[in-house]
C-alpha cells in the first residue's frame, strides 16, 4: 500500500456461516437455572428467552396497577444478576420479550444492575407494541416483528428486551441482524420463523411434554438451539450432555403447537408450514429446511385483556359406593340452600364429576371421586359468601362422607383476552438503541391476506385387514394447546405406513365422535403430508381463553392426550411392528 495514500474503508465483516440461537425460557415461571445452563453448556451466539403469554399480560397489567414502576418480569433480572457477566465473557447476545408492559423500564434496571456488577453491557429495547387502552379493558399490545431488536443488534446492543413481540421474533430479529437479510428476504425470514416456533416453548423441543415420553430419559431435558444458516435453514439440537432428546418427532411436536392453518402468519412473513421439510441429521439433531414464505398480512394481531367477572369453585369429594346418587342429591341440595339463604343465582354455574375412584380399593383417595363446581358472575356477591356458605352448611346434612378438597374462598376475578386486528400502519414500532437514539422501524415493502392453500392429495388409502379396537396414541403422537378462546390438536404418525392409514381415517367427524365435548363446534382439519400430521382447530372450545378457566384444562394442554386415550378400530400390521421414530417423511 503506498504510505501516502490514506486507508480505504475497512471491508465488512462477514457474517459467520451459522447463527447459533438457544431459549432458556418458554414462559414466565419456567426453570430458573436455564440460563446458567445455556451460557455454559456450549457455544451460542444469541441467547434468548419467552417470558410472556395471553395469560401473563394479564398478571403484568394487575402488578403494575399496584406499582407503576413495575410490569415486567421480574425473574428475568434475577437471571442476570449471573447470567450478564457469563453472557459478557462468552460474546452471547441475550434478547428477551421479558419487558412486558415496561420495557423501557426493564432497560433501565439492566443498566443499573450492568452498573452494580461491574459488567459493560450496551442495553437497547423496543417499545411501541402499547396501543390505547379502550374503556373496560386492563392491556393493549399488538404483536411486533423482528425489526426492533434486529436494529437494536446492528447498533451494537449487547442486550435487548421488548415488550409484546411474536414469539418468533426473537429469532427473526437476530437471525435478520446476522445474516443482512431485507423484508423481501421471504424463504429465509420463514426459515427463521418456524426455529423460532420450535424454540419459544424452550424444552417441548427436546422431549418435555412428549407423548412417547418412555422413549427417552426426559426426567431434566436440555434447552433447545437452533443452528440457523443464511438461506433459513436450520438444525434443531441441544447442548452435548444434557438430558432430553432431539429426533423427528419432538421436532414435529413443536412445530404443530398452537398453530392453525398452513400459512402461519405474522408480521414479518407469512410462513407456509406445508414446506415445512424435517429430516434427521445425527444424534440429538434435526434438520429443517425447504420453508417458503409470503408476504405478511397488512394486519397486526392486537392481545387485549380485561377482567371479566368473578369465579368460585368448590370441589365435593364423593367416596365408595352411590357416586352418582351422591352427586345428586349435592346438587339438588346446594340448589335449595343457596334459592333459602337469598342468594341470586350465579350466571354461570357448572358441576363436572370426575369418576376418579376405583372399585374395591386399596386407599381411601382411590375410592375418591370429584364432583366440582365452578360458578361465574358480574357481581363478586353471587359468586362469594352465598355459594360458600351453601356448600359449607351441607357438611352434616348431605351424602355419606361428606368432605370438600379446601375451604370455599369468596371469590376471586378471573380475566379475558380478546385478539383483534389492528392495520400495521397504526403501530409506531420503535427500536431504542444503546446511546438512547430512537429509530423508527419500517413495514413490510407489501403485504397479502393469507388464505388457506388448497388441501393437498392424500397418499393412498392403507389396505383393508384385521383391526384390533385400541386407543390412537399406540400409533400417533398428539400435541395441543389454545390460542385465546380456541384449541389446536395437532396428530402425527412416524412412518409412511401409519400415515396412510391416519390421513383416511381420522376425518373431521371422527374426530368429532372421539372428542363428543367437540360435537357441536366448528372443527377444521389441516393436512400436513410432509410431517405426516393433521391439525384439527377447535373454536371455542375454551370459552373466553385461559385467563377465564373456562375448563379444568383451561389452555388445552391435554386434549391431544385425551384423543390418544380413545378407541378406534387399528389395523393390526400396524400394532405388531416398531415404528421408524427417524424415518424421513
Amino acid at each position: 500500500m503506498d504510505p501516502a495514500q490514506p486507508p480505504g474503508p475497512a471491508p465488512a465483516p462477514v457474517p459467520r456461516p451459522v447463527l447459533r440461537i438457544g431459549n432458556a425460557s418458554g414462559f414466565y415461571g419456567d426453570r430458573f437455572d436455564a440460563m446458567r445452563e445455556m451460557l455454559t453448556g456450549g457455544p451460542l451466539d444469541v441467547l434468548t428467552g419467552d417470558y410472556l403469554a395471553e395469560l401473563t399480560l394479564l398478571i403484568l397489567g394487575r402488578s403494575r396497577l399496584k406499582d407503576p414502576e413495575k410490569g415486567y418480569a421480574t425473574t428475568f433480572l434475577r437471571q442476570l444478576e449471573e447470567g450478564l457477566g457469563l453472557a459478557h465473557e462468552r460474546g452471547v447476545k441475550i434478547v428477551a420479550n421479558a419487558g412486558g408492559l415496561n420495557p423501557a423500564g426493564l432497560a433501565d434496571a439492566v443498566r443499573k444492575l450492568a452498573e452494580k456488577t461491574g459488567v459493560p453491557v450496551r442495553v437497547a429495547h423496543v417499545e411501541g407494541d402499547a396501543l390505547p387502552v379502550p374503556d373496560g379493558y386492563l392491556t393493549a399490545n399488538a404483536y411486533l416483528g423482528g425489526g426492533g431488536i434486529s436494529a437494536c443488534l446492528r447498533a451494537g446492543a449487547d442486550v435487548v428486551v421488548t415488550g409484546r413481540v411474536t414469539d418468533a421474533a426473537l429469532v427473526t430479529g437476530p437471525a435478520a441482524a446476522h445474516f443482512g437479510w431485507g423484508p423481501d428476504d421471504l424463504d429465509a425470514l420463514a426459515g427463521a420463523v418456524v426455529a423460532g416456533h420450535v424454540l419459544e416453548c424452550g424444552t417441548q423441543a427436546t422431549g418435555g411434554n412428549h407423548p412417547f415420553f418412555r422413549d427417552h430419559d426426559v426426567r431434566r431435558p436440555g434447552f433447545p438451539l437452533a443452528e440457523i444458516h443464511a438461506d433459513g435453514s436450520f438444525v434443531i439440537t441441544k447442548h452435548d450432555g444434557t438430558g432430553g432428546v432431539v429426533d423427528l418427532s419432538t421436532v414435529t411436536a413443536q412445530l404443530l403447537y398452537e398453530t392453525q392453518g398452513a400459512r402461519y402468519a405474522g408480521p414479518d412473513v407469512t410462513a407456509r408450514l406445508d414446506t415445512v421439510r424435517p429430516t434427521p441429521d445425527g444424534p440429538d439433531r434435526v434438520r429443517v429446511d425447504g420453508v417458503r414464505g409470503e408476504a405478511p398480512p397488512p394486519t397486526l394481531k392486537a392481545g387485549l385483556t380485561r377482567l371479566g367477572g368473578w369465579r368460585n369453585e368448590v370441589v365435593f369429594v364423593l367416596t365408595g359406593l352411590d357416586v352418582e346418587a351422591k352427586a345428586d342429591l349435592v346438587r339438588d341440595q346446594f340448589a335449595d340452600a343457596l334459592e333459602r339463604g337469598g342468594g341470586r343465582r350465579p350466571h354461570e354455574m357448572r358441576w363436572e364429576l370426575s369418576r376418579t375412584d376405583h372399585p374395591d380399593a386399596d386407599t381411601q383417595e382411590r375410592a375418591g371421586a370429584l364432583l366440582r363446581l365452578v360458578v361465574r358472575d358480574q357481581d363478586p356477591d353471587a359468586v362469594g359468601r352465598a355459594v360458600s356458605g351453601a356448600a359449607v352448611e351441607l357438611a352434616l346434612g348431605s351424602y355419606p362422607g361428606f368432605h370438600i378438597t379446601a375451604p370455599p374462598g369468596k371469590g376471586a376475578p378471573y380475566g379475558v383476552f380478546e385478539a383483534v386486528p389492528v392495520p400495521a400502519g397504526d403501530v409506531e414500532h420503535l427500536a431504542v438503541l444503546p446511546d438512547g437514539r430512537r429509530e423508527r422501524v419500517a413495514g413490510p415493502r407489501r403485504t397479502q391476506e393469507p388464505s388457506d392453500p388448497p388441501e393437498p392429495p392424500l397418499p393412498a388409502p392403507y389396505p383393508e385387514g384385521p383391526t384390533r379396537h385400541v386407543p390412537l396414541g399406540l400409533v400417533a403422537g398428539a400435541r395441543s394447546g389454545d390460542k385465546g378462546g380456541d384449541a389446536n390438536v395437532g396428530v402425527w404418525v412416524r412412518d409412511d405406513e401409519a400415515w396412510r392409514w391416519l390421513a383416511h381415517t381420522l376425518t373431521v367427524e371422527r374426530f368429532k365422535e372421539l372428542l363428543p365435548e367437540t360435537a357441536v363446534l366448528p372443527v377444521v382439519r389441516h393436512v400436513l403430508p410432509n410431517l405426516r400430521a393433521l391439525n384439527f382447530v377447535v373454536p371455542g372450545l375454551l370459552g373466553e381463553g385461559v385467563a377465564s378457566q373456562a375448563r379444568f384444562d383451561p389452555q388445552a394442554k391435554a386434549v391431544g392426550e385425551w384423543l390418544r386415550s380413545r378407541r378406534l378400530p387399528v389395523p393390526l400390521p400396524l400394532l405388531t411392528r416398531d415404528p421408524a421414530p427417524e424415518a424421513t417423511p
